[in-house]
């Protein structure tokens, strides 16, 4: 078949509520940070982005991060979910992503040498480990991200991510759990602590790097290598505070 801009790899339900969820790899991104990494989105199957985080039902997807919002704290996403995220589930509506959730090793011969992100939008961790290792088989690298790794059901996905750590007690919590850390520091803090290194594809770093020529944030593959930091950046960075 013609090759088309991306695929669902994976249709399942949600850890934290059973909330229907689907897995889409777009193929081409024109990510500053990231370069032209594959993109994969974790999204609610059954309502649009904008309506999930207004509604507060992204949960089934993010679970509790806390750059989703409280009560007590603004959003602090970096994620514009009504631009690419939304574009990426209309797409979906439209059946433009065939869908391979049932041969996910087929649609892993498009990912031959190519570098993933796992969650651009969503947590990697709502999707079973196995899943993602069959969608990587044939991948040169990766990077992912969750901020599930206290919860049970997470522990598998050490190997493919970070803990995102949103202070220095949750870095150190992680790390004792086995987890490599991938940590936001608040804007005017100290930058990095000992055993952890400033993420080149920022710019406290340098810009030294994107993702795609970095993959230093792929889990805990190199146990004994730094854990990473990052000054919280977005639109809404001014909002954020180390919890």
């Amino acid at each position: 078949m013609r090759k088309p801009n991306g695929f669902v790899f994976y249709r399942g339900f949600s850890p934290i509520d059973q909330a229907p969820i689907v897995g889409i790899a777009v193929f081409e991104s024109s990510n500053v940070k990231t370069g032209n990494m594959v993109q994969t989105y974790i999204i609610r199957s059954d309502i649009n982005p904008i309506t999930a985080v207004n509604t507060g039902d992204d949960k089934s997807i993010c679970g509790d991060c806390v750059h989703r919002g409280n009560e007590t704290q603004k959003r602090t996403c970096y994620v514009d979910y009504s631009k690419s995220v939304n574009a990426v589930f209309k797409a979906f509506e439209r059946g433009s992503y065939p869908d391979f959730s049932h041969d996910v090793k087929l649609a892993a011969l498009w990912l031959k040498g190519r570098k993933i992100r796992l969650g651009a939008y969503g947590d990697p961790a709502m999707i079973p480990a196995e899943n993602w290792l069959d969608l990587l088989e044939l991948a040169s690298d990766w990077t992912g991200y969750t901020h599930q790794w206290r919860e049970p059901f997470a522990q598998a996905h050490r190997e493919l991510c970070m803990a995102s750590a949103d202070s220095i007690s949750d870095r150190d919590i992680a790390r004792a759990m086995g987890w490599r850390t991938f940590r936001v520091i608040p804007i005017g803090s100290a930058l990095k602590l000992q055993n952890e290194a400033i993420c080149p594809a920022s710019p406290e770093g340098g810009d030294k790097k994107q993702c795609i020529t970095c993959g230093a944030c792929d889990g805990a593959l190199k146990p004994s290598a730094a854990s990473i930091a990052i000054v919280v950046h977005g639109k809404s960075a001014k909002q954020f505070a180390e919890i």
